[in-house]
């Protein structure tokens, strides 16, 4: 008898948000799904390895295998048993890591690599004896300590924020890996606050989680109580006060900080936001109230004129918005430039993304909200055009000597499409350049219907002194040698539809004011000296962070 095909996903306990966070003297916790797959005792699977060595005793933990069979062997467990078995909290960093990368590649309709030669992403649970936790691009991992606390042992392994915003970070490496080069202060920001927003929003979308925000607790929650303020305050005292202290020594409370910082449209423009942390609150801000605002308007949408509203339906329609919002700011990432990236074009990126699979908007309402509450912050798109998406290509493009069928996949044949269509990409002819992804996507709208689509990548480097910045029209900082080496960077990402033709070019060239304003950031923040990194160090970023101390950019970067 043929025997039934092995189920897609599985059900796995996880903590809800963090070991703080508890109803009635119990830890909030959630069943998730991610996919199935053949574990090895580790956990060891084909994209996510946990390997629970601890570099401060100099201790590599024996793997156990998990219970045989195929229920939630974590179900039944006590809180006791959450907090001091260590086989949770290997599966627990690793449930999060590939639900998080479960999330992506659904919102992109592709695999996702990681931003490092190999396959498999390894996860160190009990790291190091410190309060920190960061991804290293170095070591191929996600690095997680624990340090003493008022109750004992903070883990921060057991923490839902924690470890989806880890992972964020190696995907973002894998999807954009010049995110993490010297550039402009949005860019230095960008990586830390996209890691806040998708980890805000993944805890978000669990049902145990958004019930908490909602004021009362009984099944019906009063329409008086429907407004953002309330809200705002309910998510504050619910959520963020809840966690105390301890782990805000790892992240700062980004929820708390987001909560609190009203809406005040020249914030990019103080000297305290210039500092990559800092600024990266705005858009976490901004993308917070957008969520706020769409579900009281929803909410509000549903009860028309009785008093109040069912819970469960409340909770439901949260967890949806949350869903949709965060599927929208990943998808954003693949119509976002590869280089020099500024919040403007993330928000024009987010608006056109959302628009090319959810056409109509008319149930949340979802891209005007996120629109309004980015300009209340300051952040308006860098698109011209009204609503703020990107402009479909201005000047037809050369297809006669290039193949679609092979462009799907082959960086050479989009390289050769480059090359036929240069002048009109408006590539630099003196400037090195080389495709860097060809990324073919499949994408099903809430209709059903498929959206196919090719991303690719292309990047053009430019070696130069710093005497001959006027031959590419752009300016030198003032008090810079003549003789400073220089590396500029342009490059844009095309999108092709279906048949092959180009969507969309989001790009930033050399010759722009944009380069001019980026040099002279970095030559202000004392990039070029000989203390400064090559690239942005994520261990020192959220030791600066944690501790609410300015961020020496020369050290991040």
């Amino acid at each position: 008898m043929p025997s039934a095909p092995p189920p897609r996903e599985r059900l796995v306990t996880v903590i809800a948000r963090d070991p703080a966070l508890r109803v009635d003297g119990r830890i909030v916790r959630a069943q998730i799904a991610i996919p199935a797959e053949t574990l090895a005792p580790g956990p060891v699977g084909y994209r996510v390895e946990v390997i629970d060595y601890d570099a401060s005793n100099d201790t590599l933990y024996l793997p156990r295998p998990l219970p045989p069979g195929d229920d939630d062997p974590f179900a039944a467990y006590s809180d006791r048993q959450l907090l001091e078995d260590p086989l949770f909290h290997r599966h627990n960093a690793y449930a999060l890591a590939m639900r998080t990368l479960a999330r992506f590649e659904h919102a992109l309709g592709r695999r996702i690599g990681w931003g490092f030669p190999g396959h498999r992403l390894k996860v160190a649970p009990h790291a190091f004896a410190d309060a920190n936790a960061f991804y290293s691009e170095e070591d191929y991992a996600l690095l997680f300590g624990y340090f003493p606390g008022r109750q004992g042992t903070v883990y921060t392994c057991l923490s839902h924020d924690v470890v989806v915003h880890e992972t964020t970070h190696a995907l973002v490496d894998g999807l954009r890996t010049r995110y993490t080069e010297p550039s402009s202060p949005d860019q230095a920001a960008f990586h830390e606050a996209f890691a806040d927003v998708v980890a805000l929003l993944s805890v978000f979308a669990l049902p145990s989680v958004v019930e908490l925000m909602l004021p009362g607790r009984g099944p019906k929650v009063d329409v008086g109580a429907l407004t953002a303020e309330s809200l705002r305050a309910s998510m504050l005292f619910g959520l963020a006060h809840e966690l105390g202290d301890e782990i805000g020594a790892v992240r700062g409370q980004p929820l708390r900080r987001s909560l609190e910082l009203r809406p005040r449209p020249d914030y990019l423009d103080l000297d305290e936001y210039r500092e990559p942390h800092r600024r990266g609150e705005v858009l976490v801000a901004a993308m917070l109230t957008a969520f706020i605002e769409t579900w009281v308007a929803r909410l509000k949408a549903l009860v028309e004129q009785r008093p109040d509203v069912d819970r469960a339906r409340a909770v439901e329609e949260g967890r949806d918005i949350a869903d949709t919002l965060l599927t929208s700011a990943i998808r954003a990432i693949d119509y976002a430039p590869p280089v020099d990236l500024e919040f403007g074009d993330y928000l024009s990126a987010f608006v056109t993304a959302d628009r090319e699979i959810r056409p109509g908007d008319a149930r949340y309402g979802l891209r005007e909200r996120v629109r309004a509450a980015c300009a209340a912050y300051g952040i308006r798109p860098a698109s011209p055009l009204a609503g703020g998406y990107w402009q479909p290509p201005a000047r037809d493009f050369d297809y006669r000597r290039t193949h679609f069928e092979p462009m799907q996949r082959d960086a050479d044949e989009v390289f050769h499409f480059v090359v036929e269509n240069a002048a009109a990409l408006g590539c630099d002819p003196e400037a090195f350049t080389r495709v860097t992804s060809v990324r073919p996507c499949l994408r099903i709208g809430p209709d059903g219907f498929a959206l196919r689509e090719t991303v690719c990548e292309y990047v053009q480097t430019l070696e130069i002194l710093a005497g001959e910045l006027g031959d590419v029209d752009v300016r030198r900082p003032a008090g810079m040698p003549a003789d400073q080496r220089l590396r500029l960077y342009g490059g844009g990402i095309l999108i092709f539809d279906e048949y092959g033709r180009v969507k969309f070019h989001v790009h930033n060239r050399f010759r722009s004011p944009r380069q001019s304003r980026r040099l002279k950031y970095l030559w202000e923040h004392g990039f070029f000296t000989p203390a400064a990194a090559a690239r942005l160090h994520f261990s020192s970023l959220h030791r600066r962070r944690a501790s609410g101390t300015d961020q020496d950019l020369r050290e991040a970067w």
